[in-house]
C-alpha cells in the first residue's frame, strides 16, 4: 500500500532536484556568456592587436556542451523538451496520461544508454591519458567527465520523475501525471508568459 509519506517524501525530492537544476542552468548560462565574452575578445584581440588567446573556440565548444547537458534535466521537470503533440490532445485522459508515463519511460531508457556511453568515453580518455590535439592540450577527461556528469543528473532526475508519475499513474491522479509528465498545453504557456511579463513590469516599477 502506498502512504502518504512516500508521496511527501518523493515531492520534496523533485522539489530539491528542481531548486538544484536551476542553479545548473544559471551556471551552465554563466559559462556560455563567458565564452561568448571569450570568442568576442579573442576576435577583436585578432583584428586590432595582432595576436590571439588561443583556445577560444575549444573551450567555447566544451561551455556548449556542459551547459547542455546540465540543462536537460531543468527543461524536463519544465515540461520543455518538444514532443508531438497532433493526436494527444484529441485522445481520453487515460490514454493521454499512460503516454505521458511512456514517453517518460522512453526518455529514461535513451538517457540511461547515452549516458553509459558518456561516462565510458570520459573514463577511457582518463586511463589513456588523452588530450586535445591543440595548443590548449586539454585532458579530455575533464570535458568529457563534466558533460557526462549533467547527463547522469539528467538521469537521477528522470528517475525521480518516474517514480513519482508511476505512484500517480496506479493511484489515478492523472490530474499529476500530467503536471510532471505531460504536454504543456497552450493555455499553461500562456499564463507563464503572463506571469513572466507581470514580473519584468513589477521590476521596472521597482
Amino acid at each position: 500500500m502506498i502512504r502518504p509519506e512516500q508521496f511527501r517524501t518523493l515531492g520534496a525530492l523533485l522539489r530539491c532536484a528542481e531548486s538544484f537544476s536551476r542553479v545548473a542552468v544559471w551556471v551552465g548560462g554563466a559559462l556560455t556568456v563567458a565564452s561568448v565574452l571569450l570568442i568576442s575578445f579573442d576576435v577583436l584581440a585578432r583584428k586590432f592587436f595582432g595576436f590571439t588567446t588561443g583556445g577560444a573556440d575549444e573551450l567555447s565548444s566544451y561551455a556548449f556542451a556542459i551547459s547542455t547537458s546540465w540543462a536537460l534535466a531543468f527543461a524536463t521537470l519544465q515540461r520543455a523538451n518538444v514532443r508531438v503533440d497532433v493526436l494527444y490532445q484529441f485522445l481520453p485522459v487515460r490514454v493521454s496520461a499512460l503516454l505521458d508515463w511512456l514517453s517518460l519511460v522512453a526518455l529514461g531508457v535513451f538517457m540511461v544508454y547515452l549516458t553509459y556511453f558518456a561516462m565510458d568515453m570520459a573514463q577511457t580518455s582518463w586511463v589513456r591519458g588523452s588530450a586535445a590535439n591543440t595548443p590548449l592540450a586539454t585532458p579530455l577527461w575533464v570535458p568529457q567527465g563534466l558533460w557526462g556528469l549533467g547527463l547522469l543528473w539528467m538521469c537521477i532526475t528522470v528517475a525521480l520523475m518516474l517514480v513519482r508519475a508511476s505512484l500517480a499513474l496506479v493511484t489515478g491522479d492523472l490530474d499529476l501525471v500530467k503536471q510532471i509528465c505531460g504536454v504543456r498545453s497552450a493555455q499553461e504557456e500562456a499564463e507563464e508568459e503572463a506571469a513572466a511579463g507581470a514580473r519584468m513590469v513589477n521590476g521596472d516599477a521597482a
